[in-house]
Parts: structure tokens; sequence; C-alpha cells
């Protein structure tokens, strides 16, 4: 029995110098440099906007923060391995954006909710943009 890598298929070659043309642009650095300034404000914003002392929210902040950091820090140095987890930060950004009134306590002040639907608003686009590359480019 004879086994074949996928590696030297001429499809896979194609659709990574695809990505790779694609995440070369200007616009998806932008969109990836953009991204991680979101992720990080996310992170911080319990101490930026001052609702640190509600724990609940906080943490999640925090949490999401790092994780979207994480979804869109990969996709511009290894976008072909990596664009299914633009769809991950686009589900991260809605969490943000419902995290006020989904938390437990009485987190839903006018600040988190300016804060995190601002800045979740801002995590969605980025993200949905980042993953929308892929198919801009093959038209």
């Amino acid at each position: 029995m004879t086994t074949h890598s996928i590696e030297h298929h001429p499809d896979l070659a194609e659709m990574r110098s695809r990505f790779e043309r694609v995440t070369s642009t200007p616009a998806a650095q932008a969109v990836e440099a953009l991204a991680l300034i979101t992720g990080l404000y996310l992170a911080a914003s319990p101490w930026i906007a001052g609702f640190s002392d509600l724990t609940s929210l906080a943490v999640n902040n925090l949490i999401a923060g790092l994780a979207y950091c994480l979804c869109m820090s990969g996709l511009g140095s290894a976008y072909e391995r990596t664009h299914a987890m633009a769809w991950t930060a686009v589900a991260i950004g809605a969490w943000t954006i419902l995290a006020p009134w989904a938390i437990s306590g009485n987190v839903d002040t006018t600040r988190t909710v300016v804060s995190n639907v601002i800045a979740g608003g801002v995590a969605l686009l980025l993200a949905l943009a980042m993953a929308g590359l892929a198919g801009r480019q093959r038209a």
C-alpha cells in the first residue's frame, strides 16, 4: 500500500500561495494590527474604563480580550492554517457585545455597556474583515 502526502498536492500549494498574497496586502496587515489593539483594549478595559470592581465582567473581558488576541495574532503569519480562527474571533466579538447583560450580577452599567458594545462591535467587524479576505481573493 502506498501513501501520498497531501503536502505536495498542487491545489494545496496554490491555496497557500493565494493565502500568502492575501495576508501580505496592506489592508490585511492593518486589520490584523487593529485587531490586536482591540483585543488588548478589551483585556484591559475594566481598568481603563473603570469597572474593575465588577469582578465577573472584568475577568470575562480579560479572558475574552486575550483569546481574541490569540485568535487574530496568527492570521498574518500562517493564514492558510489559521483562517478558521477568524470565525472564533467573530463569536468573541459578539459575546463581548452581549456580556454586560448575560453575566450574572448587576454589571450592566453605562460604562460597561458603552465599553463592551464599542469594543465588541469593532472586534466583530475586524474579525469579519479578516475572515472575508480569503473569499475576496477567489473572485
